[in-house]
């Protein structure tokens, strides 16, 4: 079934996937998707028959990085919580995993529990401001990536109503499944590193994510962070904030996407500069 809705200025046309694919063999001036790098694939496959530009906002794993010396309970645990568990974990810019050498690791795991209980009650079942899973397709994909590792707080679940109970774990390596595709939903691995550089060989061997965070007191860390990785977006602090900040361009690179937008950047998206020169004839 397709609806359209034509105004002046906004077409809204109601489908899936036959009415999307109707829409990209048209010729339009440029194409704006936010999905996974999969229909991101097809969307820019489309768009190239016609020469049609594109921006693709795509997701995927964002870290985040603890500094060895900054106290989790004090000054990490709780901000990463509410980066991770937002929506139910259902936003593209969450934090996906957490690296941090092995003492630094274990202290997170001991205030992680508290931080979730200061964020969502005893029971997160009950918490006005805790979601649930969009449909019971992503919930049975979510229950499939809590196989590996130990579960340090949550794993509960309930399929009838697509509840999966904020859940942290530990023991996690990069070969997991958990780490071999954007979780987007209520899981957080926790993954030990030996050191910074250990930390940054492990970002930059996997696809360039939508945004990096970190904890740290140390201006080095957070410049070699900065300079020697790439992602969409570096948060220093605070995870998800820079997205709710116009003056800041949002968007990916690489499997993460291309392109960007908010603010005065939503028009130079959306805009052509052309230029215009004039000599009289005369």
């Amino acid at each position: 079934m397709c609806r359209a809705i034509s105004l002046d200025a906004v077409a809204v046309v109601e489908g899936a996937v036959a009415e999307t694919t109707a829409l990209l063999s048209q010729r339009f001036d440029h194409i704006f998707y936010t999905g996974n790098g999969v229909v991101g694939r097809i969307v820019m496959t489309a768009a190239a028959k016609n020469l049609t530009p594109v921006a693709l906002e795509l997701g995927g794993k964002s870290p985040a990085y603890v500094d060895r010396g900054v106290d989790p309970a004090a000054a990490a645990a709780a901000r990463i919580v509410a980066g991770r568990f937002l929506n139910a974990g259902q936003t593209c810019v969450a934090v996906d995993y957490v690296l941090a050498d092995p003492d630094t690791a274990a202290a997170l795991e001991s205030a992680f529990p508290q931080a979730l209980e200061d964020l969502y009650g005893p029971n997160p079942a009950s918490a006005p401001d805790y979601g649930r899973i969009v449909n019971e397709r992503h919930f049975d994909r979510l229950l499939g990536l809590l196989g590996a590792g130990r579960v340090v707080v949550g794993g509960t679940h309930d399929r009838t109503t697509k509840y999966l109970a904020p859940t942290v774990l530990a023991g996690i390596t990069g070969e997991d499944p958990v780490m071999q595709e954007e979780i987007f939903g209520p899981i957080l691995p926790i993954i030990e590193v030996a050191d910074l550089d250990a930390a940054i060989e492990f970002i930059n061997a996997r696809d360039k994510p939508l945004a990096l965070y970190v904890f740290t007191d140390s201006d080095a860390t957070r410049d070699r962070l900065q300079n020697e990785t790439s992602s969409g977006a570096l948060g220093i602090g605070l995870p998800l904030a820079h997205l709710t900040v116009p003056e800041l361009p949002f968007g990916g690179v690489g499997e993460s996407g291309m392109g960007h937008y908010h603010g005065l950047y939503s028009l130079e998206a959306f805009s052509h500069r052309k230029a215009v020169l004039e000599k009289p004839l005369g």
